[in-house]
């Protein structure tokens, strides 16, 4: 079948674009009253550094390219300086909305819960007095500034750090004349700072270190005059480059992590809230670092915005967070809370973050402990600094047992971390390799050996997110425990290829990048297109991060013409565009963004009424198809698929409270509220999580009783009744307002229709 379209702008839309669409999807948070005020605060932080990453990874890329080829075509059709253009743009407009909504929006919102971000030119004299003597005395000694002139070349200034650039006028006591300083912030040095109590007009009252350091700069230039000082930071590429044949991949990896500090630039952020300097500065400060005028954004108020997080954590009020959510625990666990016991009767499927991620960790516990456990092998692409599971890991192989971990060390940004489990595990005595050259290990797999019986049983954990039990508690994921035989054969072959050499057995029951997965998803959609044409009922649903790629993007537009029903739940980027005429109408894309991250990758295709149901560690991308090692499990239990269907498609179709829907140029609006109002998370928290029993009066008062002496209480119950007074109207309200008010969870109350 022939598909109309011209070339690959008018049906792919710009990745980069996409993904800058989705900060302000999160941007939008920042702006809806009904979130708390510190989560707000939050995501505003959130979408400061995802635009670090964005610079880092994506447009240094760009970047790199352009120099070696400007003219080289991107799968959206655009040359890569057309696409610098654009993105520099969108860029600028999300950084003045950002600003202006810290500015306009936060900072009232936030002074109005007597949370003040002082600004120093609002100080009083008396806290004036108190930022120079704190700058004297506790950064003084720690702040170097560096005059730059033949003898003081421009100091190496590291990725994304605080420096201030300093426009001097005059000589000093040696008759250098130097125009130009710098000063850097170390990041030891707190970016917020609070106010000393007899200082403060609030209880949380703040000032930024960047204030400080402006205001007093001049102590370090006596005799020269300071004509501007102006906070700036620079971006630099964050990709890694290790050669292949070296010897010993963590070695090398570790030499590559202290020179990425200083790679290429690929963005400068410069403050100009106080002024903004010459051109002939700012083209000097450019040039220190080859940028050109285009990679310059100037901002009006702090240059990392991302480490306001601070103040979430310093102004204890939790009637500005969300309500805190307890997760639960699967009823398979709750019937046999033994894990082994438990698996063996049947899959058990996880749902976090709004089931508990703790039958992992008890699942690796109990394997390091158990002495029937006879092998541990596990997969680490991101688990956090100080991961539970790793120590679990490393107490097995302590214990005596066969260990295997395949840590990625190039998880990006976590690879320092990866390096650092790598030499525990290796010390501890676990085999570790560093997955397969060429191909980051991103599948999410664990599997524990057991004798049982006088024969050996195989426990097995597949995922769709990382062993992480931070981000487990605020990333949307499912995970499967299982003892299915066969996708333990799987499994084991899949470590067999990351572990050794030559080539693995077929996959009976997984699909696998970068083998089989893009096949199995190519053929799926093509299935669905051939029974629409053929009068069948054909339906395609599908939820994921980011749809990026272009082979996948051609079959769904095919399939979409030849009128299957294609609903695309796309929390980042998508380059697909829906709704065009004659090309993608029956497809509909919808984003949710809310309080936890969405993560799950699932994949629904309805084949002639199977309804064939996927969960996967990959992404629709080229990356998670080709150069990724990724897992893709089918949902064999009716129970299971059943549940796959209604907790991650249905009810995020249906959710009308943090949905976004996606026109054919890329841009979002919010859905509108028709209806019943239903928010999938807050339904999820509801259905699957614990209730939070807030501390009242009346609980102290029965947790006392619960103390007594059984004399005692019999005591009571046998003492003649007291006659109360009679209530009068004062006391009566006088023991209302003593009792402490129960706070209502803000978790919304939604219906899901069947």
């Amino acid at each position: 079948m022939a598909l109309n379209i011209l070339n690959d702008r008018e049906v792919m839309i710009n990745r980069e674009l996409g993904l800058i669409q989705f900060y302000r999807r999160v941007l939008a948070q920042v702006l809806d009253e009904k979130v708390p005020l510190l989560e707000r605060l939050g995501y505003l932080c959130i979408v400061a550094k995802n635009c670090d990453e964005l610079f880092e990874v994506r447009v240094a890329r760009l970047l790199k390219w352009e120099k070696a080829q400007p003219n080289k075509i991107l799968p959206d059709g655009l040359k890569v300086c057309d696409a610098l253009v654009q993105i520099r743009a969108e860029v600028c407009k999300l950084f003045d909305d950002m600003y202006e909504i810290y500015h306009k929006t936060l900072v009232p919102a936030l002074s109005q819960q007597d949370i003040l971000i002082l600004d120093s030119r609002s100080w009083t004299k008396d806290q004036q007095k108190w930022a120079y003597n704190y700058f004297i005395n506790e950064l003084k000694p720690v702040l170097t500034p560096i005059g730059i002139d033949p003898s003081h070349p421009f100091p190496r200034v590291p990725n994304k750090s605080l420096h201030f650039a300093v426009e001097l006028e005059g000589k000093d006591q040696f008759g250098r004349e130097s125009k130009i300083a710098i000063v850097e912030a170390p990041r030891i040095l707190q970016r917020v700072i609070r106010l000393p109590e007899e200082l403060a007009p609030t209880a949380n009252s703040f000032v930024l270190l960047q204030d400080i350091i402006s205001l007093h700069v001049n102590e370090f230039f006596y005799g020269m005059r300071v004509r501007g000082c102006y906070p700036f930071r620079v971006t630099r590429a964050a990709d890694i480059t290790v050669k292949s044949d070296l010897k010993n991949l963590r070695h090398a990896l570790t030499a590559e992590l202290h020179n990425r500090k200083y790679a290429e630039c690929s963005r400068i952020e410069l403050d100009i809230s106080r002024g903004e300097p010459n051109s002939k500065f700012i083209d000097s400060l450019l040039k220190q670092f080859n940028l050109n005028r285009p990679d310059l954004y100037c901002v009006n108020g702090p240059v990392n915005l991302s480490r306001l997080a601070d103040i979430t954590k310093m102004v204890n009020d939790d009637d500005l967070r969300f309500t805190p959510f307890n997760p639960g625990i699967p009823k398979e666990l709750q019937v046999e809370p033994d894990i082994f016991k438990a698996m063996t009767k049947g899959d058990i499927l996880l749902h976090t973050p709004f089931q508990s991620f703790d039958p992992v960790v008890e699942l690796t516990r109990q394997a390091a402990e158990d002495p029937n456990v006879l092998a541990v092998k596990m997969t680490v692409y991101r688990t956090g600094n100080d991961s539970e599971l790793v120590q679990n890991l490393i107490k097995a192989a302590r214990a005596g047992k066969q260990v295997v971990a395949s840590i990625e060390l190039f998880a990006r940004f976590d690879e320092e971390a990866n390096v650092e489990l790598a030499r525990q595990l290796e010390e501890a005595g676990a085999h570790v390799v560093y997955g397969v050259m060429g191909y980051k290990v991103h599948a999410k797999m664990l599997k524990i050996v057991r004798k049982e019986d006088n024969q050996l049983r195989h426990y097995v954990h597949l995922g769709t997110g990382n062993y992480h039990q931070t981000t487990a508690k605020i990333y949307t994921d499912f995970g499967l425990l299982t003892t299915n035989p066969e996708i333990s054969r799987d499994v084991d072959n899949v470590f067999s290829q990351i572990t050794g050499v030559g080539k693995a057995g077929a996959l009976s029951v997984l699909f696998q990048s970068p083998f089989t997965l893009h096949d199995m998803v190519m053929k799926a959609i093509e299935r669905e297109t051939f029974n629409a044409l053929s009068g069948k009922k054909a339906a395609i649903i599908a939820k994921m991060n980011s749809l990026v790629e272009n082979q996948v993007i051609r079959a769904l537009y095919r399939a979409s013409q030849a009128g299957v029903k294609i609903t695309l739940i796309i929390r980042g980027a998508c380059a697909l565009r829906p709704q065009s005429p004659g090309i993608s109408d029956n497809i509909t894309v919808k984003s949710v963004v809310g309080r936890f991250l969405e993560h799950h990758r699932v994949f629904y295709f309805y084949d002639s009424g199977n309804e064939d149901v996927f969960i996967s560690s990959a992404d629709w991308m080229k990356r998670n198809f080709f150069k990724r090692v990724e897992t893709c499990i089918p949902i064999l239990n009716p129970k299971i698929k059943q549940r796959v269907i209604d907790e991650s498609l249905t009810l995020y179709i249906q959710d009308n409270v943090n949905s976004w829907q996606m026109d054919s140029e890329g841009n979002y609006t919010q859905a509108p509220l028709v209806g019943k109002a239903v928010s999938a998370q807050d339904f999820l928290m509801n259905k699957l999580g614990l209730p939070v029993i807030k501390e009242t009066l009346a609980n102290k008062l029965i947790e006392q009783a619960a103390k007594l002496p059984t004399v005692v209480a019999e005591d009571v119950l046998a003492t003649k009744p007291i006659r109360k007074p009679r209530a009068t109207r004062s006391t009566a309200n006088a023991a209302v307002e003593s009792t402490p008010a129960v706070r209502k969870p803000r978790v919304r109350k939604v219906v899901v229709s069947e």
